[in-house]
């Protein structure tokens, strides 16, 4: 991320005694870190140039998430709090015993705190947070789906993860008096009978689930994929609701955008390691906006066991998203013609993609540890020391050529910058969802 050489400045060794006394005196006045005072360990008030103040201070206010215009009930507060019973019903698993809750914890930012996930299986990622996903342009580490409702649909029949399928899940809400008026009384009537329907059948299941998918009539067909469909689009307006509230970071900046000089919201580490972020260290280069995300994927080279990466990533996910009977160009889409539509259609499947991961955005990334696709670092400080140094690296792409460099920081800028990540966490919506 840093592309320049690193500078210093050196002040002159002929210096008064009486200064280097009160100096030290002021220093040891100052050194308490906690203390928001604007004042670095040195007692040297912290600074920030023109250029990092611009960049920080249009990381900041949050805004409204932007429309869903392929899910016509994004904005249904009815479909929300029906996407939130789905959201935390384990009878969509396969055993009756997972949910999406169980992976996306509400007490842990919707994360799970491990570093595979682990639903009927273990899967091979870290499960990343929800909150704030209604922002994204691609769903998932590689970005194999290209709506948060398509990307709902798919959990559901992962074998590791729900090992479900869409035709007892239709059975579930046609057999459920209570399930099936709240979905009707949103999507309308489901033209299926209950009866008629086999027990389990989906397209690419076991042998016995897609045989008895093909056994159906097409309309029979259509019409599940509809209801799988609409319980995707009912969870993605549940999941809209998912939001950061403020941080102490937005309070700074709302400080200083209003003439203040934000001293009562951020110490002077947090300050320090603002100014490397948005300045010398260049985070920002792919950690922008008010989410600190680009939205793409890049392959950082992070350390793979034995050396060799076996996780395509988004070389995989882009020929996913294009294949997805639930794309945004797709017949469930609400607008097959749009944007969206268009950007997944024109998706490349190409082998420079291969490894690369979505940039994750670092609202609350204090909450959300571990950390990486593959949930390897345990912690910040893993993380700020791998850009330091980058030991251990490997299969670094094009991007990575230009845009990454080894920061070498100082052990005190490392702490700098964990800190200042850390005050990007505040409270969010949806905490106590799930709660008796």
């Amino acid at each position: 991320m840093n592309r320049g050489r690193r500078h210093r400045i050196v002040i002159g060794s002929l210096l008064d005694p009486r200064l280097v006394i009160a100096v030290t005196m002021l220093a040891m006045v100052s050194c308490d870190r906690t203390n928001p005072s604007g004042v670095d360990a040195g007692g040297v008030a912290v600074s920030l140039d023109a250029d990092v103040r611009r960049r920080a201070l249009a990381a900041s206010p949050l805004p409204e998430p932007p429309p869903s215009p392929t899910n016509r009930w994004a904005e249904d507060s009815g479909a929300a709090d029906f996407g939130r019973r789905m959201f935390f019903e384990s009878r969509l698993s396969g055993d009756g015993s997972v949910s999406c809750a169980t992976c996306h914890q509400p007490e842990r930012r919707f994360t799970d705190g491990l570093r595979l996930s682990k639903g009927l299986g273990a899967a091979k990622r870290h499960a990343p947070t929800l909150v704030d996903a209604a922002h994204h342009r691609w769903f998932n580490w590689d970005g194999r789906s290209d709506s948060m409702w398509a990307h709902a649909v798919r959990p559901i029949e992962n074998p590791l993860e729900m090992g479900g399928d869409r035709t007892a899940a239709t059975r579930m809400i046609l057999g459920d008096p209570d399930l099936r008026s709240g979905y009707e009384s949103i999507f309308g009537p489901i033209d299926l009978d209950f009866e008629e329907l086999p027990e389990r059948a989906r397209p690419h299941g076991g042998a016995a689930e897609s045989e008895a998918w093909k056994s159906m009539p097409v309309g029979d067909r259509e019409r599940v994929d509809s209801v799988v469909a609409n319980l995707g689009k009912a969870m993605a307006a549940y999941q809209r609701t998912l939001r950061s509230e403020p941080s102490r970071f937005d309070a700074w900046a709302a400080d200083v955008s209003s003439g203040g000089d934000g001293a009562a919201h951020l110490n002077d580490a947090e300050l320090r390691g603002m100014s490397l972020f948005f300045g010398r260290a260049e985070c920002w280069e792919c950690h922008s906006g008010a989410f600190f995300s680009d939205g793409e994927f890049h392959n950082i080279g992070i350390p793979a066991p034995g050396g060799l990466p076996r996780d395509s990533g988004r070389y995989e996910g882009s020929l996913l998203v294009r294949e997805d009977p639930f794309n945004a160009a797709g017949r469930h889409s609400d607008a097959p013609d749009g944007v969206q539509a268009v950007l997944s259609a024109g998706v490349k499947h190409d082998s420079e993609a291969w490894g690369a991961f979505r940039t994750p955005s670092l609202r609350g990334v204090g909450d959300t540890a571990p950390y990486m696709h593959d949930g390897s670092m345990p912690d910040l400080e893993s993380v700020v020391r791998f850009y330091s140094t980058l030991e251990g690296a490997i299969q670094l792409d094009h991007h990575q050529e230009s845009v990454l460099k080894p920061l070498m920081l100082e052990p005190s800028e490392v702490e700098d910058l964990v800190a200042f990540l850390e005050s990007l966490s505040g409270s969010y919506a949806g905490r106590e969802d799930g709660k008796p």
